[in-house]
């Protein structure tokens, strides 16, 4: 399958709307509404668009990936980092190792920007497969009720984590 990994523009936004959409609807843990997320964030300072990124087939955008600035903190110290958030493939093109492609480019884009970290609230089946590890084991929390096997980190740098602590602060448009 021909698949190309860009990045997104704006002629793409309606497309990436259909595709988040549609990837999301039957999404048992999903309130549908991560297409809304991802336009919210495009219009804040968290927005990179560097790391909004597409997968086009035919000149079709089939899957989307969005990693936005968050920080990591506790009393004493502020740390940069990322958030995944969403990931979306369309249905017809799921389980075809696109999502995969789109969290690849996306991690390889995140470290040529001199990132380090990335946080995601995720299925615990299928992120650890990209390196993510428990939260928790690091002393990173998240703001909200959420199951301990979905709260994941990435080092996208070896070590990066490893004076990190505290919880993570999403900006107000995941709210």
């Amino acid at each position: 399958m021909d698949i190309k990994i860009r990045q997104e523009k704006s002629l793409d936004y309606d497309q990436v709307e259909h595709t988040i959409k549609n990837a999301f609807k039957e999404e048992k843990h999903s309130d549908q509404t991560e297409h809304l997320l991802v336009g919210r964030l495009r219009k804040s300072t968290h927005f990179i668009p560097e790391l909004s990124i597409v997968a086009e087939k035919d000149g079709k955008v089939i899957g989307h990936i969005l990693l936005s600035k968050v920080t990591i903190e506790n009393e004493r110290k502020i740390f940069n980092s990322l958030g995944l958030a969403p990931v979306s493939v369309l249905p017809v093109y799921q389980k075809q190792g696109i999502g995969s492609k789109l969290i690849i480019a996306a991690h390889n884009k995140a470290l040529q920007l001199g990132y380090d970290s990335v946080v995601l609230l995720g299925h615990e089946d299928y992120y650890t497969r990209f390196g993510y590890k428990l939260s928790k084991n690091f002393g990173i929390k998240f703001p909200f009720k959420a199951p301990e096997e979905n709260c994941f980190v990435l080092e996208l740098k070896k070590d990066s984590l490893k004076e990190v602590s505290g919880t993570v602060k999403y900006p107000m448009e995941f709210f």
